[in-house]
């Protein structure tokens, strides 16, 4: 994460990132929130770097992107998500969507999916199903506190 403050422009940029065979990381994409909550994403096009299919949903209003291994999710001030890169490890969040429309509070990720909490006190994730993606066996613990 690199928060940098250039006069009236403050970009957070947060770097997607995969680790490597050595102990070192290795950025594949970017994601940068702009002053105005615009989003702009450059890097690996399949991981993250391509934002393009959600790009009127970036143009303004978001709070906080998070990044795995190969996609990022946004949260936007209605407490909406928008999910991009590539679409098997979290970049595609549209099987849980009718629980990303509103009242998210933060969303955090491993490698491979992401996980939201709500308002409400409930978590909904998506993404490698193996991998912490698919919560549905233990939703019923995952509800309110």
């Amino acid at each position: 994460l690199l928060e940098q403050d250039q006069g009236s422009v403050l970009l957070t940029v947060l770097c997607c990132i995969k680790a490597a065979q050595k102990p070192q990381l290795l950025g594949e994409a970017f994601a940068a929130i702009k002053d105005d909550g615009s989003v702009v994403s450059w890097g690996k096009a399949d991981r993250g770097g391509d934002s393009a299919s959600v790009a009127d949903q970036l143009q303004e209003g978001v709070l906080q992107v998070v990044g795995n291994s190969s996609a990022f999710a946004a949260i936007k001030v209605d407490g909406s998500v928008i999910s991009w890169g590539k679409a098997d490890l979290g970049g595609d969040s549209s099987s849980v969507a009718d629980k990303l429309q509103e009242g998210v509070r933060e969303v955090v990720g491993n490698p491979y999916a992401f996980a939201a909490i709500r308002d409400d006190g409930s978590v909904v994730s998506w993404g490698a199903v193996d991998r912490g993606g698919d919560s549905s066996e233990v939703a019923d613990k995952l509800q309110e506190g």
